[in-house]
């Protein structure tokens, strides 16, 4: 199963607001990237993706869990985006700031470093495992 991470402004949509949705959870829109599209496209219901305060605090604080696959963002006039749906699942004990996973070498070639503008990328496993542990949870 894949893993991925989705970069929010929190000052637009924070974790507390994600948290706030509840079960029922919310669509994930805006997306005007194509490699980002790519990766929407890519998810399946179940995976599992970081949750990461950009701009405002530059950190991972949360996991969420896709709930509904790829569908077009009526927010998109061009037609061409979509969105996916995602719940809040846990949060991090200890929220991962990026610059501690740019001082980190086993992460020196996730995205997050080399590419930290796309907002929504793959996570590899060893990764996910990386900085779960990172952040509390011991996975």
């Amino acid at each position: 199963m894949a893993h991925w991470l989705l970069k929010s402004e929190p000052s637009s949509w924070s974790w507390d607001k994600q948290v706030e949705a509840g079960k029922k959870g919310t669509f994930w829109n805006g997306v005007r990237n194509h490699s980002a599209k790519l990766n929407l496209m890519a998810m399946k219901v179940g995976e599992e993706a970081f949750f990461y305060h950009s701009n405002e605090g530059k950190e991972i604080v949360g996991i969420v869990e896709i709930i509904k696959p790829y569908y077009p963002d009526p927010s998109d006039a061009s037609g061409k985006f979509g969105m996916v749906d995602v719940r809040a699942k846990t949060p991090l004990k200890r929220p991962v700031t990026l610059e501690a996973i740019k001082a980190d070498p086993r992460l020196k070639d996730m995205i997050l470093v080399n590419n930290s503008r796309l907002s929504v990328q793959p996570v590899s496993e060893a990764e996910w495992n990386i900085i779960c542990a990172e952040g509390g949870l011991g996975r």
